[in-house]
């Protein structure tokens, strides 16, 4: 059974903008990794002047008392439905207990301080095996911008992710301010797609530039004639769109030979996916190149009123770094 809480982003993800800003150890390795993409990896003969590399978070050994303990501030603010600590390859190393805490602030804070801190504790402390992932669910509504991971008393965690909803505060947006609607930090979401053989169809959203031909969406090669890949993608808020970025980033003998985007308008995700919705045409048949930043302006986008999910259709397969659905909220 799929694990439910993959359908949510990792508010955590360096990918999306998180940090990890504080920790009480690093001895044998680096605190950043804890949110790097993918479990992690071992590589036997690797080694530094402070040991054995690992590719994860891992304190020294503690000999007083206490435990130790890292902060990491969230890529965006969210409501958090729940974690997955992963001791992979942490075998004789891995911390036996773990738990978490959460809290939504914007001060300038040391965090060397933290323990003097209202924190909300949304894991209690759990017992954790070596070479594992751990998956966690939290029931809370409450909108956090930091996450406090404790193990007990030391040890080694691959990796942290943070399954949760990005919350904005829309009041903030002015109706004439153009933002990119699709954006993951903006609350955008890939929802379904017919094909991410290669590589995941969330990539598309991220507010970084693709870093390799792996983060993007990019399906299998198909010798079907006339075939239509697709992905819909839920707009952050509903909006008009002026201008539709398509980017082939890295794409150079698998780009896609053309592409087009519908829109629809739809008060939830249920009533747009159902097989019955009528979609309109956003943006008409358009050719693409390799390894190109492809703009859409307003005078090629087709009329419409509102949308609040797009579906981008490329002709017959091959792969796309990033999407950008800009345009102005509707409120």
């Amino acid at each position: 059974m799929e694990n439910k809480l993959l359908k949510y982003i990792d508010l955590a993800s360096e990918r999306l903008g998180g940090k990890v800003i504080y920790t009480t150890d690093d001895f044998f390795a680096e605190k950043e990794n804890l949110i790097k993409e993918g479990r992690g990896i071992f590589i036997e003969d690797k080694y530094t002047d402070h040991g054995k590399w690992m590719d994860g978070w891992e304190s020294r050994r503690k000999r007083t008392p206490g435990h130790d303990w890292a902060v990491l501030q969230l890529g965006a603010q969210g409501k958090i439905k729940g974690f997955d600590i992963d001791t992979n390859h942490f075998l004789g190393n891995h911390p036996p207990f773990a738990s978490i805490e959460a809290i939504n602030t914007s001060e300038d804070i040391n965090w060397s301080k933290a323990d003097e801190l209202d924190w909300d504790e949304i894991l209690v402390r759990s017992p954790l095996d070596p070479g594992s992932q751990h998956f966690f669910e939290v029931d809370s509504n409450e909108v956090y911008t930091h996450v406090r991971l404790h193990i007990y008393p030391d040890g080694g965690v691959a990796r942290l992710r943070v399954y949760g909803e990005v919350v904005k505060d829309w009041s903030q947006i002015e109706t004439n301010q153009t933002i990119d609607l699709a954006l993951a930090n903006n609350c955008g979401k890939a929802l379904e797609c017919n094909d991410m053989f290669f590589s995941a169809m969330d990539n598309l959203i991220a507010p970084s530039t693709g870093k390799n031909m792996g983060d993007g969406w990019e399906t299998k090669r198909n010798r079907t004639p006339n075939n239509e890949d697709w992905v819909i993608l839920r707009l952050g808020h509903l909006g008009h769109i002026n201008k539709i970025i398509v980017d082939t980033k890295h794409f150079k003998g698998n780009y896609p030979d053309s592409c087009a985007i519908d829109y629809f308008k739809a008060s939830d995700n249920k009533a747009m996916i159902n097989k019955n919705t009528q979609w309109e045409p956003l943006l008409k048949n358009k050719k693409l190149s390799a390894d190109q930043e492809h703009r859409f302006e307003s005078n090629t986008i087709e009329n419409h009123s509102a949308a609040t999910h797009i579906r981008l259709k490329i002709y017959p397969d091959g792969g796309i770094s990033r999407l950008r659905i800009l345009g102005t909220l509707i409120k």
